[in-house]
C-alpha cells in the first residue's frame, strides 16, 4: 500500500549500565571551541560514531550521501567508524574529554551519558537549529516528547521511533464475541472469557523480564499520570507509595489469575513471539520493532491481517490517558557544538528532511522524523505510522529514568512478580532500595 505521511511532529531503547563521566566532560573542554554560530574550523568531514551492533542508521546515512544529501556529502564527506556497544560509554567519555567528539554519534547507552555532555556545553541544541532552518516539522510531535521526557529538552534526532502497545489477535477475539479493550477493565474481562474458552490470554517473555515491567510502568502511567515515574526519580515519590504498589499488584493478578500460561518465567522474547504469531496465545504486549515480524508471512502463522493494535488501556479513575503512547527512539543521535560549522547545519536539515523517507522506503524502520513523499508500505505498518502522525505526547518506559542497578533488579525480579514467588509490595521495595 501507497501511504503519503504528512509533514507533522512526531518516538527509546531500554537503559543499560550508567557510567559517571569524569570532570574533562562535565566542564566541556574541547579542541575547536565552535559552537552553533560558527567555528570548527578543524571539520572537515562529517564524521558519525556508531554502535558497531547496529548497522541501520549508518546504513540510512550512507544512502542519503549518495543521494538526497549529496551535495551535502561533497562540502563534507560522510566517515562512519563504530565501537562495540559494550565499550561505547567509555569511548565517548574518552573523546569527549579530549574535546574530540565525532560531528555526529550515538549518545550512548543510558541517557544520563547525554545529559552531562549536554549540562557540560557539548551538545547541538537540536530543536534551536532546527528552528532557525524552518526544519521543526520534521521530528514528530510525539518523538519530541519521547526525548524530551528523556532528556528535559529537545537535543538528540530520534533515529527510530517505536511506539508500544498490546498487539491482539482479530481472529481469536471475533471468534469469543470481545472487542478491543478499551480500558483495563475490558482487557482483564477479555482475559478471564478468553482463558475459559481455553486461549492463553497474553504471551510475555518472563525470562527476558522487561515485557513484564513494561506492564507495571504502563499501569502507573494510566493511574497516576504520565509524570508518575519522573516523581519518582525526582524524589517527590517512592515505589513503595500504595498508588505504585497497586500497579505492580494489577500486574501480579494476571499471573496469579493464570493469564500468562504456563511457565512465563522460562519464556523468552523469541518463543514470545512465536505463541502470538502462531495463534497460541490472543494479546502480546511489544514494541512496533515487532512490525518487520508481524509483516513476514514465513513466520508469522496468523496473517498480518489478523494482527490489530491498542494503546495500553485506561485505568477507571486514572489521570493518564491511552492517548500517551509508550514509545522510545531506537538510538538517539547527538551532535558535537564544537564541530558544527554551517557545512554540519546543512547536513543536520538534510538528515531532517530525508532520514525519515530514507529509513522507512528502504529498511522498513519507522523513524522519528516526518516522511515527506510516497513509500510503499504494507497496511499494518502504515496503520501504526498513521497512529503515529496522531500522537502529541508519549510516556517512557518504567525503568527509562532508573539506575542500572535499579534496572537490574526490576527485570530480574519480573518474573518472580508474576508467578506470586514474590509480592508486589516486595517487588517494588527491592527495586526501591537501588534508587535510594
Amino acid at each position: 500500500m501507497s501511504t503519503a505521511a504528512k509533514r507533522g511532529l512526531r518516538r527509546v531503547a531500554p537503559a543499560v549500565a550508567a557510567i559517571g563521566l569524569g570532570a574533562l566532560v562535565l566542564t566541556g573542554c574541547s579542541a575547536g571551541g565552535a559552537g552553533e554560530s560558527g567555528g570548527g574550523s578543524d571539520t572537515t568531514e562529517f564524521t558519525y560514531l556508531s554502535f558497531t551492533e547496529n548497522t541501520a542508521i549508518a546504513d540510512t546515512l550512507t544512502a542519503l550521501s549518495t543521494g538526497a544529501c549529496t551535495a551535502e556529502n561533497e562540502a563534507l564527506p560522510l566517515k562512519v567508524t563504530n565501537q562495540p556497544q559494550a565499550s561505547y560509554d567509555q569511548q565517548l567519555q574518552l573523546l569527549a574529554g579530549q574535546g574530540a567528539l565525532p560531528v555526529l554519534f550515538a549518545s550512548g547507552n543510558t541517557p544520563q551519558l547525554a545529559k552531562d555532555l549536554q549540562s557540560g556545553g557539548q551538545l547541538v541544541d537540536i530543536a534551536a537549529e532546527l528552528e532557525k532552518a524552518g526544519a521543526s516539522d520534521d521530528i514528530l510531535s510525539a518523538a519530541s516528547s519521547t526525548i524530551s521526557n528523556l532528556y528535559g529538552s529537545v537535543f538528540t534526532l530520534p533515529s527510530e521511533f517505536n511506539v508500544e502497545g498490546i498487539w491482539y489477535n482479530k481472529q481469536i477475539l471475533a471468534d469469543n464475541g470481545i472487542d478491543a479493550p478499551a480500558t483495563w477493565d475490558d482487557l482483564t474481562a477479555a482475559a478471564a472469557s478468553l482463558q475459559t474458552a481455553g486461549v492463553t490470554p497474553f504471551a510475555a517473555a518472563g525470562k527476558d523480564g522487561w515485557p513484564i515491567t513494561r506492564l507495571v510502568g504502563n499501569y502507573l502511567f494510566r493511574s497516576i499520570g504520565p509524570d508518575a515515574l519522573q516523581k519518582v526519580a525526582d524524589g517527590d515519590a517512592k515505589l513503595t507509595d500504595p498508588e505504585y504498589v497497586e500497579a505492580a499488584a494489577a500486574v501480579a493478578d494476571l499471573g496469579a489469575a493464570g493469564y500468562f500460561g504456563e511457565g512465563v518465567g522460562s519464556i523468552d522474547y523469541n518463543t514470545a513471539l512465536n505463541q502470538f504469531t502462531s495463534g497460541s496465545a490472543a494479546f502480546f504486549y511489544m514494541g512496533s520493532w515487532a512490525l518487520g515480524n508481524f509483516n513476514d508471512d514465513a513466520t508469522n502463522q496468523i496473517g498480518a491481517e489478523n494482527v490489530g493494535f491498542i494503546p495500553f488501556p485506561d485505568v477507571a479513575g486514572g489521570a493518564g490517558s491511552s492517548d500517551q503512547l509508550g514509545a522510545n527512539v531506537g538510538v538517539p543521535l547527538a551532535m558535537s557544538k564544537a564541530a558544527y560549522t554551517p557545512e554540519v547545519a546543512d547536513w543536520l536539515t538534510c538528515i531532517a528532511e530525508n532520514f525519515g523517507t530514507e529509513s522507512l522506503g528502504e529498511q522498513g524502520v519507522l523513524s522519528g522524523f516526518a516522511v515527506n513523499g510516497e513509500v510503499d508500505v504494507p497496511p499494518l505498518t502504515a496503520e501504526i505510522q498513521a497512529r503515529i502522525d496522531a500522537t502529541e505526547e508519549s510516556v517512557l518506559w518504567f525503568e527509562a529514568l532508573f539506575s542500572a542497578q535499579a534496572t537490574t533488579t526490576s527485570q530480574t525480579n519480573a518474573a518472580q512478580l508474576v508467578t506470586g514467588a514474590i509480592t508486589p509490595e516486595k517487588f517494588m521495595e527491592l527495586v526501591q532500595a537501588d534508587l535510594g
